[in-house]
Order: C-alpha cells, then sequence, then structure tokens
C-alpha cells in the first residue's frame, strides 16, 4: 500500500512589462518547481499530492485530523505567511486555527514533516519566509537565522556527507554540484548528515520530536539552486525515497 505525501509549495506566478517602443503589454507565466520530483517518485512506495502554493492560503488543512490523513508532509518553498494567513482572517478579519502550530503538533503525535529550501523556506529572501520562531521551527532540526539566509553558489558547490545513515544508503561517491542554499544552523537535537564541502553549513539533517520525524534538505527541490546534472544523477531519486522511508518508518 502506497504512503501518503503532501507536497505543498513549489509554484509560482511571474508577470512582466514588454516594451516596444512607444507601445507596451503585459504577461503573466505560471511555473512549478516540483516537476522532477514528481516525476522521480513515479512507481514508487508513495504516492504524492502536489498543492501549489496558490492553493495553500485556502485549502491547507485547517483541523489536526486533517493533517494526520498524511503520512508525510513537505514544505518547500512556501513561506509562513501563506499558512498563517487563511482568506478567512485575511479578508474577512476572522479567527481561525494557526496553522503552524497544527503542524507542531502533527509532528508532536507521529507525523513527518520535511522543509526543502529555497527563497521562502527556512528564513528565506530578505527574511520573508519568516519561520524563525515559530511553531515548525520548533520541531525542525535546524534553526532559522535572523536575516535574508540565501548562499548563492553560482560557481558551484559540493556535498560532503559526515555520517552513515540510511537517508544516505546507497549515495556514496562524488553528488553532483549545488548552486546555492538556505543557511541555518543545527538545533542540538538533531543530527547532520551532509554539509556544503567547506563551509560546515548543514545540508542535510534529521530528528526525532516527540512521536514524529523531520528532516531539512538546505538546497532546492530542483532549478534553479538544484541544476538538470543534479536532477538528472542516479542519486536524486534514491535521496528522496530514503528521506522518505526514513520519515516514515516506525519507531521502536
Amino acid at each position: 500500500m502506497q504512503k501518503s505525501v503532501l507536497l505543498v509549495g513549489e509554484s509560482w506566478t511571474s508577470s512582466a512589462t514588454h516594451v516596444k517602443g512607444f507601445d507596451q503589454f503585459y504577461t503573466a507565466t505560471y511555473h512549478t518547481g516540483a516537476d522532477a520530483f514528481l516525476v522521480a517518485l513515479k512507481e514508487s512506495d508513495y504516492q504524492v499530492t502536489h498543492m501549489p502554493a496558490h492553493e495553500a492560503q485556502a485549502q491547507f488543512p485547517t483541523t489536526l485530523e486533517a493533517l494526520q490523513a498524511w503520512d508525510v508532509i513537505i514544505l518547500s518553498d512556501i513561506g509562513a505567511n501563506t499558512l498563517l494567513l487563511h482568506p478567512d482572517t485575511w479578508l474577512k478579519s476572522r479567527r481561525t486555527p494557526n496553522r503552524l502550530t497544527l503542524l507542531h503538533d502533527y509532528v508532536a503525535g507521529g507525523g513527518n514533516l520535511m522543509m526543502v529550501g529555497g527563497y521562502f523556506s527556512f528564513q528565506g529572501i530578505n527574511g520573508g519566509a519568516r519561520y524563525r520562531n515559530t511553531a515548525v521551527e520548533k520541531v525542525l532540526p535546524v534553526r532559522c537565522l535572523p536575516w535574508d539566509d540565501r548562499v548563492e553558489v553560482p560557481e558551484g558547490a559540493s556535498a560532503e556527507c559526515i555520517t552513515q545513515h540510511p537517508v544516505l544508503d546507497g549515495l556514496a561517491g562524488e553528488w553532483p554540484w549545488l548552486l546555492g542554499y538556505n543557511e541555518v544552523e543545527m538545533h542540538p537535537d538533531g543530527q547532520l548528515l551532509a554539509t556544503v564541502s567547506g563551509t560546515g553549513h548543514p545540508l542535510l539533517a534529521v530528528r526525532e520530536y516527540q512521536k514524529g520525524r523531520t528532516l531539512a534538505w538546505t538546497s532546492d527541490m530542483s532549478a534553479h539552486w538544484l541544476p538538470d546534472e543534479f536532477c538528472q544523477w542516479d542519486g536524486y531519486r534514491r535521496l528522496w525515497i530514503n528521506a522518505l522511508d526514513w520519515l516514515t518508518q516506525a519507531r521502536s
């Protein structure tokens, strides 16, 4: 029986102004960064449902019971505001559940949470992701820094595995390069599995929190911090399946 995974985020809409002499016109384009991940998880033990960022503000679960329907929840490139500001609160000034607190309670009760890096993960661009000092940060294996935490590495950076762990099974040898990541610091209760070579900055970390488990991957799920070479690497699929296997492994 397949296990259920809810991937939240990894989408955005961009607008552009095109100026041609005296004239101009506008366009809007929808993008998703989840395609490589979704392809990699096909024909696996995991059934992934993608909830794009523009849907999550209204449709992300508002009860603990609804969250518990998922074996794993992945937050990827989606800021805290989208989950905090339900349309009923944002537009109608009504009280609504704090979904960051619900995610904490989901993990504490035995749920599994993964955060994947991006411009609106951890603390994010201009500090705008805003997970620092939230109930979600409380369960993560890492802590967010109080500023724009992006580290752009256009020349490429290597991963360095520093321990043996089931998440790293079958991933020996040199990994393809990364082009950036979110800088974070380890939580004392987290276990560091891999760093960005030469920096000591966490790249991959895990934690057991009360009855649940969490995992942090501080680079991207795909472009732009993960180049095609990484997404086409045989280890790309293995990395995510290992991560999900560990998260959903029954604890003794």
